[in-house]
């Protein structure tokens, strides 16, 4: 079992920046790949980023890419998600999630554990 915990949300005014952080409980971390999703206000839970267990392969979504980047640090048993360029667009509950692969991808059937998110709110 995997707990996940957010950090790092918070009202952020447009063309700003943030650092999400999440911590996962257990001696496994490195070997679940790791992802971001969000959530906006009546809309479908969409895929942010993704990061293999070692760390080496990762992805990102078009509305993201070249705005974030997800990086792990296996040791301190944690993933994170800079963005900077924020957008209004981007407000969001974002969510950490785990699976047990070596890398999960965008399918959110691929993550076995969630977070509770952490909002992200963007100002014009």
């Amino acid at each position: 079992q995997v707990q996940l915990v957010e950090s790092g949300g918070g009202l952020v005014q447009a063309e700003g920046s943030l650092r999400l952080s999440c911590a996962a409980s257990g001696r496994t971390f490195s070997s679940y790949a790791m992802g971001w999703f969000r959530q906006a206000p009546g809309k479908e839970r969409e895929f942010v980023a993704a990061v293999s267990r070692n760390g080496r392969v990762t992805s990102y979504s078009d509305s993201v890419k070249g705005r974030c980047t997800i990086s792990r640090d296996n040791a301190k048993n944690t993933v994170y998600l800079q963005m900077i360029r924020l957008k209004p667009e981007d407000t969001a509950v974002y969510y950490c999630a785990g699976g047990s692969t070596s890398y999960g991808g965008s399918v959110s059937e691929n993550y076995n554990y969630w977070g509770q998110g952490t909002q992200v709110t963007v100002s014009s």
